[in-house]
């Protein structure tokens, strides 16, 4: 077992922010999709749409943050791994960016849904 597994879970907790605190330097994904949420919020606020879509678009946004999280670290480590180009690290690349974009799409659209419901 290494050092660690079975730690206090107030040291995971302070590496889950040391990952959130390294995906927002690194990644302007990271940043743009936070500040990109953080304005949808503030517009949805504004328009008071029902809660439902409240929730439906605040759900999506944080599971897309998750994603772009897991989507940079998946790239970080293959970099680290295999810094020249190879296909098949390029193609495993654009399949976890799509699984971002996928949830992105579904955020917007759920976005539009509760400005125009």
């Amino acid at each position: 077992m290494t050092e660690s597994k079975n730690r206090p879970m107030f040291e995971r907790v302070v590496d889950s922010l040391k990952g959130l605190r390294t995906g927002w330097r690194r990644e302007r994904s990271v940043r743009a999709h936070v500040l990109s949420s953080l304005s949808g919020v503030a517009i949805l606020a504004f328009w008071q749409p029902a809660m439902a879509w409240f929730v439906a678009f605040a759900s999506l946004i944080v599971v897309g943050l998750a994603i772009e999280l897991i989507n940079a670290a998946i790239e970080a480590l293959l970099d680290h791994l295999h810094p020249n180009f190879h296909g098949a690290i390029g193609d495993a690349k654009d399949m976890s960016s799509a699984a971002g974009f996928v949830i992105n799409v579904a955020a917007t659209s759920t976005f539009f849904g509760a400005l125009f419901a």
